[in-house]
């Protein structure tokens, strides 16, 4: 059997994956539908963890946009942010720490950078 590849509109949807935007994705999408409601916890342990999670695996600044934008969105503080980056290092080491943060400071300038972009009326 063969699984059809024809895309419509590759491009805009790599840039939306490129973006956080994994709504562009039909499968990736399907992956997040109703896992909120199936954790059974709150808004704000839930975004914790999966960035818990992002940092364990080393996830790339791209992949911490949608999250931090779920935390402002659930009014995560900052400090809870970093008090679980805390929390995870003796697990996740030192390194893969480390580099998270790195990595939310590169999200936070890539989605910084997007807004002037989108706000800049040569665009």
């Amino acid at each position: 059997m063969l699984v059809s590849t024809q895309i419509a509109d590759p491009e805009a949807r790599l840039k939306d994956l490129a973006k956080g935007d994994f709504r562009a994705i039909h499968a990736l999408a399907q992956m997040h539908e109703h896992n909120f409601e199936a954790s059974g916890l709150d808004a704000e342990t839930y975004d914790l963890v999966r960035m818990a999670a992002l940092a364990a695996m080393d996830a790339p600044a791209v992949s911490w946009l949608g999250h931090l934008d779920a935390a402002r969105r659930h009014n995560v503080r900052r400090e809870r942010i970093l008090g679980t980056l805390i929390a995870v290092a003796p697990v996740a080491g030192t390194a893969r720490t480390v580099s998270a943060g790195a990595n939310i400071a590169k999200a936070l300038g890539l989605a910084g950078a997007a807004k002037e972009r989108l706000e800049d009326k040569d665009f």
